[in-house]
Formats: C-alpha cells, structure tokens, sequence
C-alpha cells in the first residue's frame, strides 16, 4: 500500500526546494539579499528594518494574497519560504 503524501509535506517540500535550489544560486546567501532589501526599505521608512524583517514582511504580502479566498498555491509555497529564510536569518546563519 503505497502512502500518499499530503499538501503541507508537499508545499514545505516545495519551499525547501526552491530556497535551497536554484533560487540560492541566483540570489545568494540569504542574510545578503535580504540584508540589501532590507537596506533600501530601512532608507524609505526611516528606520532600521533587519533582513529578518524583510522576510517576514514579505510572507506578509503573500498572506495578503491569500485573503480574497481563492487558492494560491504559490503564495503559501513562497510564504513557507520566506519564514524559514527569515528564521534563518534572525539566528545569523543567513
């Protein structure tokens, strides 16, 4: 009998990929990509905004996306991601 995997293994799954594959060669260690947006945002706002910030903030936006009740995969794939970067980052092993 073969065990059928469910959405939450399979989306977080989904998210470990894409933050550890090809998103990571393009985009760097994560406590430099979002220590840069977190530079610029910092600069607009007026305040110090942490790359941790930045990640959370950009779950946020995906959860945002997720209020108007239609499915986005996408959006709780990236939104995964994003929190597990953020963690990451907060702990300085970005």
């Amino acid at each position: 009998m073969s065990k059928k995997t469910n959405t939450r293994t399979k989306i977080l799954s989904e998210a470990n990929d894409l933050i550890n594959g090809q998103r990571a060669k393009d985009y760097g260690p994560p406590e430099k990509s979002f220590g840069t947006l977190a530079g610029l945002w910092s600069s607009y706002l007026g305040h110090p905004i942490t790359p941790s910030d930045a990640c959370n903030m950009l779950c946020l936006l995906k959860i945002s996306r997720l209020t108007n009740g239609r499915v986005h995969r996408d959006s709780a794939v990236d939104g995964a991601g994003y929190l597990a970067l953020g963690a990451e980052c907060a702990e300085g092993n970005g």
